[in-house]
């Protein structure tokens, strides 16, 4: 009997030791990798460190409570049969768990659910986790992930309808949202928003889309103006390293948000694939000087506010529509990029990629002149007092309005006049997202106008 204690103390001396070397090794390894990503300067070091502390912490919580005196004797006792370990093991899961009462997916969070009408959770699946990290490197790094706002195509001058044809591009991409903190962008053509598009009212248009080969995702694309299932989504979904293309006719005049409907189709919407497509009128639309787009989005990372490193997707934040970051064009703003000169009349484009969040776009310092409410475009119908129908002179439009709401999936256009020079914000004017990053300027150049804005003593 003392023999068999004598043994099973050797073997419980030697467990301590392989632990303490196993632990003192993994440690040497987190430093030397530690010092290695900062040292490379790595968008990675932030989530590798992060990591590896985790996990070192795990394995000293876990040896002091195995190996601590108190709990000797409980090990013991449990090693007198496997049944009763077994027992506690099965115990301690089933109650950790038992407010889940359903299956798990092989995803992470691993206990979150869908009641969409198709397709997955918003979870990012586990194999597509370490498919990213495997293929980093292969992954387009794009210096400037927002789109130019002023990247508007011309306006169409041609009285007839034509045979468009659009060529757009899906691809995941490795970009920074703000200075030093980076995010995995799922795009079109390499940029938040994607393109603006322009059509005519009658025009046939063929849509390529492309999914890029480096690409971990299918990916389509769902065009509000599109008449017919799933908006060109049932027709263009595409594999990594496919393209597929549909054709559709313009049947209704107005600014329409595009985006990806891949379920999940909030986690695409999320990553930001989303972008406006303008439909203009037979008539077309009132010329003005200037004219910019700007499309209003969420980005729903992992830490909190100003984490920096390569930050992973929440897709719990995501479903509670808590984002870490609103922005106006696909990232926080580093410098002004809209410029105009005093007097110029100015239409924006305003769109909202969502996917939670109503936005109450201002820009502060001007009064919207002209609103076309949700982007409609279109004139009223005028009914007589003998029922006979005509159309009105002008576009059903709100005017002299200091905020107009843009909805998720959905647009406004804005049109002022630029009076006094000065820089000119661009806000969601529920304020607290400025924190989060949705703002812009628009830079005024010209004489001062007393007459209309100066000081007074």
């Amino acid at each position: 009997m003392q023999e068999l204690l004598k043994r099973k103390s050797k073997t419980v001396k030697r467990a301590i030791k392989i632990s303490e070397v196993v632990i003192v090794l993994f440690g040497i390894f987190a430093l030397v990798s530690g010092i290695y990503l900062f040292v490379t300067e790595s968008i990675l070091r932030y989530m590798i460190i992060e990591m590896h502390a985790l996990i070192l912490g795990v394995l000293i919580v876990l040896f002091l409570i195995i190996f601590s005196s108190p709990w000797k004797k409980v090990f013991k006792f449990l090693g007198k049969t496997w049944v009763w370990a077994s027992i506690l093991v099965v115990v301690f899961f089933v109650g950790m768990f038992a407010n889940a009462t359903y299956k798990p997916h092989f995803a992470l969070p691993a206990w979150m659910q869908t009641k969409a009408p198709h397709g997955p959770a918003a979870a990012i699946p586990v194999p597509k986790v370490f498919e990213f990290f495997d293929r980093i490197n292969e992954m387009e790094f794009v210096n400037d992930i927002g789109a130019d706002p002023n990247d508007v195509p011309k306006p169409i001058t041609r009285d007839e309808p034509a045979l468009i044809e659009i060529n757009i591009e899906a691809q995941e991409v490795i970009a920074e949202l703000a200075d030093g903190i980076y995010f995995n962008y799922w795009t079109y053509n390499q940029q938040v928003p994607g393109p603006m598009f322009r059509v005519r009212e009658g025009d046939d248009v063929i849509v390529n889309l492309t999914n890029h080969e480096s690409s971990l995702h299918p990916h389509n694309i769902d065009l509000h103006a599109v008449t017919g299932p799933g908006g060109g989504a049932t027709l263009s979904t595409a594999k990594p390293g496919e393209t597929k293309s549909f054709k559709w006719k313009a049947l209704n005049p107005g600014l329409y948000v595009y985006h990806c409907a891949t379920p999940n189709i909030s986690t695409h919407n999320a990553h930001g694939q989303y972008g406006l497509i303008l439909v203009e009128p037979e008539e077309g639309l009132p010329e003005v000087d200037r004219e910019f787009y700007i499309v209003q989005g969420e980005l729903y990372t992992q830490g909190r506010l100003g984490k920096k490193g390569l930050v992973a997707f929440d897709s719990k934040a995501l479903l509670d529509g808590i984002p870490n970051y609103v922005t106006f064009n696909g990232k926080v703003e580093d410098e002004p990029r809209m410029e105009v000169n005093a007097g110029d009349s100015v239409r924006m484009y305003v769109g909202n990629g969502g996917v939670n969040l109503i936005s109450s776009f201002h820009v502060i310092g001007e009064i919207f002149d002209r609103v076309y409410p949700e982007a409609a475009i279109g004139k009223d119908l005028i009914i007589d007092e003998e029922e006979n129908e005509s159309e009105a002179d002008d576009f059903h439009v709100h005017k002299n309005v200091q905020t107009t709401t843009v909805l998720p999936g959905g647009a406004s256009i804005v049109e002022f006049v630029a009076d006094v020079p000065g820089n000119l914000i661009l806000v969601d004017h529920a304020l607290a997202r400025m924190n989060k990053g949705a703002w812009s300027i628009l830079k005024v150049i010209g004489e001062d106008r007393p007459d209309i804005y100066s000081p007074f003593e």
